[in-house]
């Protein structure tokens, strides 16, 4: 890379950090060319990204940017890996790498608040975004639905009397 094209990855992954909510750092010394690609695969289904940068531009990336605590992390053969939902992307980092003993996770960022590997892999126990979006809808309707079955009842059941005390008429003017 040139001068000018090491500014505009930096650029690029500064307004790419600046828009998202969480970054989780990798160590991915010795992944296959496969491997790579499944993970990217997986990234890219979760709704995240996955790129291996090199550390001082990636460095330079982050200054300004709320991540800027995730800076010490990156030595060695590292990667960044960010989505706007921080529970997808730290969810397939760790089921990545309980198949992959080769992807190690060595922390993130949820916001300002720089996260050690535990801290990522606790975060990937919560359920996703759109899990929690369902969940909360299901709260919302619940309560609604039992409110119009509440008021549909007694409508309900006074139509019930009715066709009851008709049926009861016509057998009663039929036997006479």
């Amino acid at each position: 890379m040139d001068r000018t094209e090491k500014r505009e990855f930096v650029a690029k992954l500064h307004a790419v950090l600046a828009d998202t909510s969480m970054v989780v750092v990798t160590r991915n010394a010795g992944l296959t060319v496969a491997d790579s690609t499944e993970l990217r695969r997986r990234m890219r289904a979760a709704g995240a990204t996955f790129k291996v940068a090199k550390n001082r531009l990636a460095v330079r990336a982050l200054g300004g940017t709320r991540f800027t605590g995730i800076a010490p992390l990156l030595k060695g053969p590292t990667a960044l890996a960010w989505s706007r939902d921080p529970v997808a992307v730290a969810k397939t980092c760790v089921d990545f790498a309980r198949t992959n003993d080769r992807f190690v996770i060595l922390g993130g960022a949820l916001g300002e608040r720089a996260l050690d590997a535990e801290g990522v892999k606790a975060l990937a126990e919560l359920p996703s975004l759109e899990t929690l979006r369902a969940q909360l809808l299901g709260l919302i309707q619940t309560p609604a639905t039992r409110i119009a079955a509440v008021l549909q009842a007694p409508g309900a059941q006074v139509a019930r009397v009715l066709a009851a005390f008709a049926k009861k008429e016509g057998g009663e003017a039929e036997a006479a």
